[in-house]
């Protein structure tokens, strides 16, 4: 039984090495969020309150470079942004599918809360959907049973293959978060730059 825990724990942790590789934090002058290398060529995902109303945008990527970003699409209600820099080959995330996810499924939250470098918590789904208690209505959350503090936000939500299922975004208790499904993020990049840029 204890192998069995090992492993499990092992590949967690492999699956987290993997995720905080497509991790950036985004600095806008007052305070700091995180972003999500969505494309190798500097396309970021991050929420729209992350870069709301701030210039000269500053993304650190995971290598230690520090580079200028333009936003190139701006949701405010979805809270969603995208973001990108002038680079290339850089590591992304690989994407899950959050209409797979059920309530009690194991989650990770990946982000720089309080200035904390790619700090991991984790948890459970709560639910997913459309009709969830606290939430305006007629959009898709993930509601999740996790740890999440300022910094968390524009940060990825992954399962415990590590894929991206979410993009966290808010907190509404000591430990109840909320994020935005991976498919919303999808809808929302082809809407804005085009199909092939949303589906990688």
């Amino acid at each position: 039984m204890m192998d069995v825990l090992q492993q499990l724990n092992d590949r967690l942790a492999a699956n987290v090495e993997q995720v905080r590789a497509s991790l950036v934090q985004i600095s806008n002058g007052r305070g700091a969020g995180a972003g999500t290398i969505w494309h190798s060529d500097g396309l970021i995902i991050t929420n729209a309150h992350v870069v709301r109303g701030h210039h000269n945008l500053k993304v650190t990527l995971p290598d230690g470079r520090t580079l200028p970003s333009e936003t190139i699409a701006y949701d405010e209600d979805q809270d969603l942004a995208a973001l990108a820099v002038q680079a290339s080959g850089l590591p992304t995330i690989a994407l899950g599918d959050s209409r797979d996810l059920r309530p009690g499924q194991w989650v990770m939250a990946v982000g720089h809360p309080w200035g904390v470098q790619g700090a991991i918590t984790s948890g459970v789904v709560i639910g997913a959907g459309a009709d969830l208690p606290e939430m305006r209505t007629g959009r898709e959350w993930i509601a999740l049973s996790l740890h999440m503090r300022p910094g968390h936000s524009g940060g990825p939500l992954v399962n415990a293959a590590g894929q991206l299922v979410g993009i966290n975004t808010m907190i509404t208790g000591p430990d109840v978060g909320f994020a935005i499904p991976v498919q919303t993020v999808k809808r929302f990049l082809k809407a804005a730059i085009g199909a092939q840029e949303a589906l990688v």
